[in-house]
């Protein structure tokens, strides 16, 4: 939170020390504009970096089950599977996440699928940091370790607290990158579940002043105003909670400081891991991109990065990443970026993503993508 109040210094203070500044997200782009964006999204390390956990991947699969629905479809193409999905050690991208929503919700077309999954949560949905929270002091220091250590638990927005005056506190959830398609399902997911988690700490009482969403109010709306129990304001600026202030020095009932300091601490490692496993694949991506023509092996890939190659591929396995599958995915992209501009041939283009020969270019392109390269350039001109 950018300042304290006078109604509640400490526990502000708190939240103040531990909320990290996040960047804004560009909105409201044109259809051609967009698809740049899109293109964008390809280099950024963000996106594909495989560090978010599979929280709300496994709520949604679960749901399906109940329903009947098959999962496996939702992940197709993408290396995971249903096993995996339930797995605390696998992490996937912010690509794999955000399409296998998608695919969900196209599977499951409920309007209000979003609000089901977040109030399917509760504190042990949260692992460790859901600990961390039932045994702060205070609701304003769990409020806080929330935000800090929101990563961990695989939120797919960017989340921070600030003070909208003395007597509120408001959650400003933000999406990390532009995509209409999940963006209610997203701010649902998160708000609802922010709820049932509160709910957990300080009691069924607890509600919100009011509930802001930057989109059109949805045909569930009235779901919001029961669930939430408070002003629903749709078209608003931005997306976020505002809450009394003082809610947060409400001591917690399941207040422990030694299970507080354990928790913390293990919350303080997983963290320090998803940035170490961030940082290596943005690496190593970055590497690939700029020599993707030379056809690089993971070998020379960890001389750059003064690595040994058994190194290299323990830090990726620990990210759950495999080279070749990383590898085959930015030739991809590149391909597709390059079909798209029309500028050059297949075989040129082959040639740009490491293949000296045509025909071998085509075969990977078609596993990669599902489809030859010619279609995709035919689909691209349409377009």
């Amino acid at each position: 939170m950018a300042q304290c109040v006078a109604t509640c210094p400490a526990a502000l203070a708190s939240i103040a020390r531990m909320t990290p500044a996040r960047s804004r997200t560009a909105a409201g782009r044109q259809p051609a504009a967009a698809r740049a964006a899109a293109r964008g999204l390809l280099a950024d390390a963000r996106y594909t970096a495989a560090v978010i956990p599979t929280t709300i991947l496994a709520v949604l699969a679960q749901l399906a089950d109940a329903e009947g629905v098959a999962v496996e479809p939702w992940l197709a193409g993408l290396g995971i599977t249903r096993a995996q999905i339930d797995d605390a050690s696998v992490r996937v991208s912010y690509r794999q996440a955000s399409l296998i929503i998608k695919r969900a919700l196209r599977a499951i077309p409920r309007s209000e699928f979003g609000l089901e999954v977040g109030s399917h949560q509760s504190n042990g949905t949260f692992g460790v940091m859901g600990l961390a929270m039932m045994t702060a002091r205070t609701f304003g220091d769990a409020v806080a370790i929330g935000v800090e250590y929101a990563d961990i638990t695989g939120a797919l927005m960017d989340v921070e607290t600030e003070t909208p005056n003395a007597h509120e506190v408001a959650l400003v959830a933000r999406p990390r990158f532009p995509d209409e398609e999940i963006l209610v399902f997203l701010c649902e997911e998160l708000f609802a579940s922010t709820l049932q988690l509160a709910r957990g700490l300080v009691g069924g009482t607890f509600k919100p002043e009011c509930l802001e969403l930057t989109y059109p109010a949805p045909p569930h709306a009235a779901d919001y105003r029961k669930l939430f129990g408070c002003e629903i304001r749709f078209g608003a600026s931005r997306n976020r909670m505002v809450v009394g202030a003082r809610w947060l020095e409400q001591r917690l009932p399941t207040h422990h400081p030694v299970s507080a300091q354990q928790a913390l601490a293990i919350c303080r490692e997983q963290a320090a891991q998803i940035r170490r496993q961030s940082e290596i694949i943005a690496s190593v991506e970055r590497i690939l991109r700029r020599r993707l023509a030379e056809h690089p092996t993971l070998s020379e890939i960890a001389q750059n990065l003064n690595l040994s190659e058994r190194t290299l591929r323990r830090h990726l396995a620990t990210a759950g990443r495999v080279y070749r599958d990383i590898h085959d995915q930015l030739r991809a992209e590149r391909a597709l970026e390059l079909l798209s501009a029309g500028a050059l041939s297949i075989a040129a283009i082959g040639s740009e993503v490491g293949y000296s020969d045509a025909r071998e270019f085509r075969r990977a392109f078609k596993r990669w993508t599902g489809a030859p390269p010619t279609a995709m350039r035919h689909a691209a001109v349409a377009e």
